[in-house]
């Protein structure tokens, strides 16, 4: 599979099977995991067959079943520390698609004493993501268009696709508030509007553009 088929086949996944990850995948998450958290500068941990993650009132108010396998997003946090996360968050979730894995951002709905009691002193958790094989692939959502999220000039054909690959990306409650600019050259991104998470959103369509265009894109 390749990073552009993992982006258009990624859903949300809330349901999960029963069945283990085998060792040999679980090298290849761990391996890019780490490359992910030293890059960063963040520290991702995933832990698997611990079912006490995703054991509370939360999770089963998410409608969250058969998690057993999860990666938690922590580190010391500074300026860009969302951003980061969502970043190499969604870096490390678009590998596990490719590995034939599913997964699922979690903001609140999960077991937030369990997941804080992993984490070293002096870091601050960021999200959640639930990792494991779905019951299903999860199912698309209807979003915005490429108009909705531009301003500006049209751009070239890097910063089209740049953008298409932005519009599949995961944000909180679907909410796509983001907007991209062009000019002179360079592409641009920056919130627009009020919501939730929405730092790490913009990391996680930082990433999806940038891993789609070969070009980078500045946060204004």
């Amino acid at each position: 599979m390749t990073l552009e088929e993992a982006m258009r086949s990624r859903h949300s996944v809330r349901a999960y099977q029963a069945r283990g990850i085998p060792g040999e995948i679980r090298e290849r998450l761990d391996e890019m995991a780490e490359t992910c958290s030293r890059t960063g500068n963040v520290h991702i941990r995933i832990r698997y067959d611990d079912p006490d993650g995703f054991d509370s009132r939360l999770a089963r108010y998410g409608r969250f079943s058969g998690v057993r396998n999860y990666i938690v997003l922590a580190g010391r946090e500074d300026a860009d520390f969302s951003l980061r996360c969502g970043y190499y968050g969604e870096k490390l979730v678009l590998f596990a698609q490719q590995l034939g894995l599913n997964t699922c951002w979690v903001a609140l709905t999960f077991n937030r004493k369990k997941v804080k009691s992993i984490l070293e002193d002096g870091e601050r958790l960021c999200m959640v993501i639930a990792l494991g094989y779905g019951i299903n692939g999860g199912v698309p959502h209807k979003g915005k268009t490429f108009q909705d999220v531009t301003e500006g000039e049209d751009g070239p054909e890097w910063f089209r696709a740049g953008v298409e690959a932005a519009l599949l990306a995961p944000t909180a409650v679907n909410q796509q508030k983001f907007c991209f600019g062009y000019a002179q050259g360079e592409a641009t991104l920056r919130i627009r509007g009020l919501g939730s998470c929405l730092r790490t959103d913009l990391g996680i369509v930082k990433y999806h553009f940038e891993a789609a265009s070969g070009h980078p894109v500045r946060v204004v």
